[in-house]
């Protein structure tokens, strides 16, 4: 790879990339996989019935359990309705859809998952709900049946404390809309068997995804170098500098959707119950007005009856009440990307200090795939050779000096030093042979 590396370049080491992430180092390829033919899926809502198409789709049974009528009900329907548009856009038989949504069976009781080889729990973001259900899918689930979460962040490891079979717990991280994105994260926890792991990344080639293995941690590897993102985004806005303005900086470097874009997609409101003071006061003020994203038609921005953006000025005074800054700083979109991009570099290097993912392909994999980084800059490692080591720490040392929440990281200051490559960080990468 050259300084600025052409357009062929980039694709090879991408394809290369995407070669490698299959590969688990210590892990025998001769080991034993478990028999997948019966898919149970907790949870017919937004996840859990995207997570069901997937494997519907593949031509596997799957029974999904919701906990009441209407719910499955109606899950059911979003994503009859979903194979339905794809069918009238003639991209397969319209016979395919009855054919499809005949492999779905819908259950009000975690009991009819018994005979399933693999369940999948898509329920709420709630440690306390997570662990409820996997102690009772442990009397109730068979011998030898994995038991994953669709958990985007929490910890696993106390997920499968619940139960009394953690060699069977594993996470698989889908990304929203779950029938949709490509990305699969998934997650190895301390006592996950080898034989899961290699049973799930074969999974994961039958349902068509692009998998990523990865450890545990807060956020894992994408949602924990987003968080990055987002927390540096928030803080220039704190400087006066809007919303759109940071946007049009992150779409201007490649990204569809900057951060403030993406939260008023996602809405505003997760996480946050009225009244509530959280992290995030202009997100919480925002809320209170009903100001919760696209959904309700304003959040960050104002909405038209397309759903077509525009800044808004309801917005800006609350920020400017909220912040104090009354005029708004002179920040260039250059200084915006460094201030957003590099830190979410620092992260991934930490990342891999810790373990947590196999190497640094895999970074790029995950983020080129389940979050939109541009092609042509190859993801958070690759662009990070570059700019060069030198100018990431640089930038990261000024962030440092003005936000306790950045610190450089002991690898970043080694390269920046040494010449190395982001790329070629090894620090061995996840364990295998799990207790």
């Amino acid at each position: 790879m050259t300084a600025t590396p052409t357009q062929q370049e980039i694709a090879d080491y991408i394809a290369a990339a995407g070669r490698q992430a299959w590969v688990i180092p210590g892990l025998p390829e001769n080991t034993a996989r478990r028999p997948v033919a019966k898919v149970g899926v907790i949870g017919a809502g937004t996840m859990g019935g995207g997570i069901s198409m997937n494997f519907l789709t593949a031509g596997m049974p799957v029974t999904i359990v919701e906990t009441a009528q209407d719910a499955l009900d109606r899950g059911l329907k979003v994503m009859r309705g979903n194979y339905q548009r794809s069918a009238d856009k003639g991209r397969f038989p319209v016979e395919e859809v009855d054919l499809r949504m005949g492999r779905a069976t819908g259950a009000l009781s975690m009991s009819a998952l018994a005979d399933c080889d693999l369940i999948i729990e898509a329920v709420f973001e709630n440690m306390d709900l997570k662990k409820k259900v996997f102690a009772e899918l442990d009397g109730i689930a068979k011998p030898g049946a994995i038991l994953a979460t669709n958990t985007s962040g929490l910890n696993i490891d106390e997920i499968a404390a619940a139960t009394g079979r953690p060699r069977d717990v594993i996470g698989l991280h889908f990304f929203s809309p779950a029938n949709v994105m490509k990305l699969l994260e998934i997650v190895r926890a301390d006592h996950t068997a080898d034989d899961v792991v290699a049973t799930c990344m074969d999974m994961a080639r039958t349902i068509n995804k692009i998998a990523a293995l990865v450890g545990v941690c807060p956020g894992f590897v994408g949602n924990r170098i987003l968080y990055q993102r987002q927390m540096q985004a928030l803080r220039l806005v704190y400087q006066g500098v809007m919303p759109w303005e940071i946007d049009a900086a992150v779409n201007a470097f490649g990204f569809r959707m900057g951060p403030f874009q993406m939260s008023d997609l996602a809405g505003l409101d997760i996480g946050w119950s009225k009244g509530a003071k959280t992290q995030n006061p202009i997100r919480d003020a925002l809320c209170e007005i009903d100001r919760r994203g696209q959904k309700t038609g304003a959040g960050y921005y104002d909405y038209d009856e397309n759903r077509r953006p525009s800044p808004s000025e309801v917005t800006a005074g609350i920020i400017r009440e909220i912040t104090g800054v009354a005029a708004g700083a002179e920040v260039s979109e250059p200084e915006i990307i460094e201030a957003c991009i590099y830190p979410m570099i620092n992260e991934a290097v930490k990342i891999l200090e810790e373990g947590k993912a196999q190497r640094p392909s895999d970074i790029d994999i995950v983020w080129l795939n389940g979050y939109g980084w541009p092609a042509d800059k190859g993801g958070p490692m690759f662009y990070g050779d570059m700019v060069g080591a030198p100018a990431v720490l640089a930038r990261i040392e000024r962030l440092a000096a003005q936000d306790d929440r950045v610190t450089p990281a002991a690898t970043l200051k080694a390269l920046a030093a040494g010449g190395g490559r982001f790329v070629d960080i090894d620090k061995g990468g996840l364990k295998t042979g799990a207790a």
